[in-house]
C-alpha cells in the first residue's frame, strides 16, 4: 500500500462512511449532515471519493480541521488539489492507495477492495445508503458472514 500524509491517524477510533452511487434525495441530505456533525465533533472518518455522496462527505470534511483517511479505489495520483494538499501539510490527512500507481481507473473491482480495505481498517462503519442487491450490500453481508 502506497500511503501519504499523516499515518498517526490510524491510531485514532474511525468510523468508515460508505455509499452506493445512486441514493435517493433525502439520503443525501442526511449524509450531508452526519458530515457535518463528524467535523464539528472532529471524529476520524475513512471514506473512499468514488460515488457523488462520497466526494461530497470527504469535501465536506476537509473543510473541519479533524483527522480523516482517503483510501483510493486507483492508484495513488501524482497531483492533488490545494485544500488536499493543505491538510496533508497540517498532518490530518492520510492518503491510501492499495493499487500500483498504473492503474488510473476505478473498476468495480478496485472500487470493492477499496471498501473491503475501508471497512477493515475502521472501527465502526456508517452507510448512508445501500442499493438492493448491490455491491455495497453483498460486501456487509459478506462481513456479517465472517464476524465470529
Amino acid at each position: 500500500m502506497e500511503c501519504i500524509g499523516n499515518r498517526d491517524i490510524l491510531k485514532f477510533d474511525t468510523t468508515a462512511f460508505l455509499c452506493s452511487q445512486r441514493c435517493p434525495a433525502d439520503v443525501v441530505l442526511k449524509s450531508y449532515d452526519w458530515a457535518k456533525e463528524q467535523r464539528q465533533n472532529r471524529n476520524c472518518i475513512v471514506c473512499g471519493n468514488h460515488s457523488q455522496i462520497e466526494k461530497d462527505v470527504f469535501d465536506i470534511l476537509l473543510k473541519g480541521d479533524q483527522p480523516i483517511v482517503l483510501v483510493l479505489a486507483r492508484g495513488m495520483k501524482s497531483r492533488w488539489e490545494p485544500g488536499i494538499l493543505n491538510a496533508i501539510n497540517d498532518d490530518r490527512l492520510l492518503i491510501i492507495s492499495p493499487f500500483d500507481r498504473k492503474i488510473k481507473r476505478v473498476t468495480r473491482d478496485t472500487a470493492e477492495e477499496r471498501n473491503r480495505i475501508i471497512m477493515e481498517m475502521s472501527d465502526s462503519v456508517r452507510i448512508g445508503y445501500k442499493s438492493t442487491n448491490g455491491q455495497l450490500e453483498r460486501l456487509l453481508q459478506e462481513k456479517k458472514t465472517n464476524t465470529i
